[in-house]
């Protein structure tokens, strides 16, 4: 059984991380896997993938993802697999588009990321989509929400479609040694608290609340931004407006996201909506107390153990954190559920899963 991992890029996002850390796992477990990737700009995690050594990476070149001469491309590749495992959109569409067109007797599967994407409110996508998953033989779902949202806009048969729940690998994650803080910026003390959230700089991610909450919290107050994305420069101009430059620092895609964790007093994230969030996981599993907005993808994971915001709410967050930084109880307590929770999603009991849906499809 020879299984292709297709994917968009291996830019920054939870799903390029997902397969950055579940590859060399795989491999140790005996299956034969690879990557594709339709952009193949050499981002920070396609050189860490590639340092691995532990799967060959093809690229179909550095130009748009959404070219449907990609499909063409995909073709070849088609032939060398048993199984091709995808993840996003575009590469959604054209693997099914290059397996039609090649006659190709290729097993598919797809997962599922995000509960929410601008193709489930248009009329034309829905319908595109409910043909496209016709023709893979599993999907899987990363939560039981969306499990639903795709038996219901697919119109799948309920058993093609799985739900494994993203993992993260916990003992990278206990084991990582906090930083000292003025290491990440000198004007940092120690005695400084220090809120971090990872995540890039999309609307989905909604720094600016994060950032507008600031204004209400204490001086000694700090928080680290990490990530990139294209509304990173709105995020510095506002911070530049509210005269928080001191208080906020921008540290950019960082590979030490363990360590930061250690270092933080608390962990946020504030977005409008996820699939099911790595970050959140593995902040949970930092043995920090977690602070998300009440929102598909973030309540299922952190309801009954981290703190829930409504979404965009800036005084209830402040409101939140102080509340945590105020009482040394309150935050051991919300501390303690979230490593708890956090045991629940150990990456290699998800990878287990996968192998198993693997193995039924092929032996199918």
């Amino acid at each position: 059984m020879k299984i292709l991992q297709v994917i968009n890029s291996l830019a920054t996002g939870g799903a390029e991380k997902l397969l950055l850390e579940t590859l060399p796992l795989y491999r140790k477990k005996g299956i034969e896997m690879d990557v594709l990737v339709l952009n193949g700009t050499d981002t920070s995690f396609m050189k860490q993938l590639k340092a691995l050594n532990c799967c060959a990476v093809y690229s179909l070149g550095t130009a748009s993802v959404y070219n449907p001469l990609l499909i063409f491309k995909l073709i070849p590749f088609l032939k060398k697999y048993s199984l091709v495992h995808v993840h996003l959109f575009p590469a959604q569409y054209w693997v099914v588009m290059a397996k039609l067109i090649s006659f190709s007797k290729v097993k598919l599967i797809f997962t599922e990321h995000c509960t929410s994407n601008r193709r489930l409110e248009n009329k034309i996508f829905k319908f595109i989509d409910q043909h496209c998953y016709r023709f893979y033989d599993g999907v899987v779902a990363i939560s039981k929400e969306i499990n639903e949202i795709v038996l219901k806009h697919s119109k799948l048969n309920i058993s093609k479609i799985h739900t494994i729940e993203n993992g993260v690998n916990l003992n990278t994650i206990r084991k990582a040694q906090s930083l000292n803080k003025k290491d990440i910026l000198p004007t940092f003390k120690e005695d400084d608290k220090l809120l971090i959230q990872v995540a890039g700089f999309r609307a989905q991610k909604d720094q600016t609340t994060l950032i507008k909450a600031m204004q209400l919290l204490p001086l000694e107050v700090k928080l680290v931004l990490a990530g990139e994305g294209v509304l990173k420069k709105k995020c510095q101009d506002l911070v530049e407006t509210l005269k928080l430059k001191e208080r906020v620092v921008f540290l950019g895609l960082r590979m030490d996201i363990p360590q930061l964790l250690k270092t933080a007093d608390v962990v946020v994230l504030s977005s409008k909506y996820e699939g099911l969030s790595l970050s959140s996981i593995e902040g949970m599993a930092a043995g920090k107390p977690f602070v998300a907005s009440d929102v598909p993808g973030l309540r299922e994971v952190v309801k009954g153990a981290g703190i829930l915001f409504p979404m965009s709410n800036v005084k209830q967050l402040a409101k939140e954190i102080s509340k945590l930084l105020d009482s040394p109880i309150h935050y051991q307590f919300v501390a303690n559920a979230c490593q708890k929770r956090a045991a629940k999603y150990d990456i290699h009991k998800m990878v287990d899963q996968h192998i198993n849906i693997y193995k039924s499809m092929y032996e199918a």
